[in-house]
């Protein structure tokens, strides 16, 4: 059993069936994490004795006859920015070290468990998710298991660099900036951030307003399908969540497809050798009867308004703590952003949310005539650990190198990245593919036809 090569659907079939035991899974899953987290520290707690006890309990219900769900005995990670029982959320900083564990799941987690997942434990995470690169101060750097010198992105690094590693065959994700995509992107998964509103977030106030949507990441396109289908849908304690789609998400529409494709979204800058990577899977694309457009206008650099409205949110967040001596160990650079969404006006912010709707009937017109969007995930390949979070593109240091999925967020599109190849660095690189809001069934059926013509198979080196 290799959870890297895995079909999710298949494994939870053999469990259902007793074909396989949901013991079996964890224990492999454990073992996995036991061999591998010194070096790729993916999972910051793990619940080795609880995740047997829950493999066991599933066991007995299949002995009994009884329904055990689709995605019987997959164990799971959860993102440590979210709720999972018996966990503490520490949001991956040292000013949550001491917080109790959680009494609760969260939604998200709570519906993946009613579906026969385990939770075998947590994954690492920059502090509050702010930043591309997995790192914080209470749990250290998480590498990548592709080449361990780059980083697996973030912020759901360590959600990634789980999978990715074989470590378990989902874990929990979520997006704010391109927290699921990033990662994705960076770890030769497929990351799907649905529409804000398809899962619901009731645990209380959100922390990046509507910015943020929850997720998993998985190796196949069929195994974030059969996640998401159990994950999505209302709950009366969340007024933005959305009502179930008339069908299941994921279901092939079986129509031919017309994409937009933009190398750049008008405002950045691709390294060579992702754009030469995206521009072979056009290449597949177009042989498989794909319909491709080139976009001609440009779209709206959307840092600006998007950085206002997460850093009055990281403010929001940090508040309860300015005055404190933990507080002087948060990274320097967060700091600086939290100071800056204290100093946001309402006037500021409003103008902020305007920029959004403005980005949103962007993106609605470029999308008029075609089903979905196609660009690269990042404009660059995920970095060495030793550029500090830094990214390079075409042999320049940038920042910019995640500047192409925040602006997504503002729309509260629906947007995956999908595996492509691997950079001459070992590192896989990603294609992003974008809708217009509630379209993602279109998302999905682009990431279904894009792993039909360029299969990627690859599994990381550990």
């Amino acid at each position: 059993m290799d959870f890297r090569t895995a079909d999710v659907r298949e494994l939870a079939a053999s469990v259902a069936s007793g074909e396989r035991s949901a013991q079996e899974l964890v224990a492999h899953a454990l073992e996995r994490i036991d061999h591998l987290n010194g070096t790729v520290n993916a999972f910051v707690a793990v619940a080795a004795e609880r995740a047997m006890a829950d493999a066991a309990a599933l066991d007995a219900r299949v002995h009994a006859g009884l329904p055990v769900g689709p995605l019987a005995g997959i164990p799971v990670g959860v993102k440590d920015l979210e709720d999972a029982a018996g966990f503490v959320t520490t949001n991956g900083a040292a000013i949550y070290r001491d917080a109790p564990p959680a009494a609760a799941d969260s939604a998200l987690v709570a519906r993946l468990r009613a579906a026969g997942c385990i939770v075998v434990g947590k994954t690492n995470t920059p502090e509050f998710g702010w930043t591309a690169k997995t790192d914080n101060t209470l749990f250290g750097t998480t590498t990548n298991p592709w080449n361990l010198e780059h980083t697996p992105a973030g912020s759901s690094g360590g959600s990634a660099a789980a999978v990715a590693a074989g470590m378990v065959p989902l874990a929990t994700a979520s997006d704010g900036g391109g927290s699921i995509r990033i990662p994705a992107s960076a770890c030769g998964l497929v990351g799907f951030k649905p529409s804000y509103g398809r899962i619901p977030t009731p645990e209380g106030a959100p922390g990046w307003l509507d910015l943020s949507a929850k997720g998993v990441l998985g190796r196949h396109v069929g195994d974030v399908v059969t996640a998401l289908n159990v994950a999505v849908g209302p709950d009366p304690s969340d007024s933005t969540s959305l009502p179930l789609p008339l069908r299941p998400l994921g279901e092939r529409l079986g129509r031919p497809l017309k994409v937009l494709w933009s190398e750049n979204l008008g405002y950045g800058t691709t390294d060579a050798e992702v754009l030469a990577a995206c521009r072979r899977a056009l290449d597949a694309l177009d042989g498989a009867g794909v319909q491709i457009v080139e976009a001609t206008s440009a779209f709206t650099d959307p840092f600006d308004p998007w950085l206002t409205i997460v850093g009055a949110c990281l403010e929001r967040s940090f508040a309860p703590f300015l005055e404190t001596e933990d507080y002087l160990g948060v990274d320097a650079i967060l700091q600086m952003i939290v100071a800056g969404g204290g100093a946001v006006s309402g006037r500021t912010l409003l103008h902020a949310l305007d920029a959004r709707a403005a980005l949103t009937h962007e993106l609605a017109t470029a999308l008029r005539d075609v089903d979905v969007l196609l660009c690269p995930t990042t404009a660059g390949v995920a970095p060495r650990l030793d550029l500090g979070g830094l990214g390079v593109v075409n042999g320049e240091e940038t920042i910019n190198w995640v500047q192409y999925t925040y602006g997504f967020n503002m729309t509260r599109s629906p947007a995956a990245s999908m595996p492509i190849g691997c950079s001459t660095l070992g590192v896989p690189m990603g294609i992003q593919a974008v809708g217009n809001w509630l379209d993602d069934d279109l998302v999905l059926e682009a990431c279904a036809v894009i792993e039909q013509v360029v299969p990627f198979t690859e599994v990381a080196p550990c």
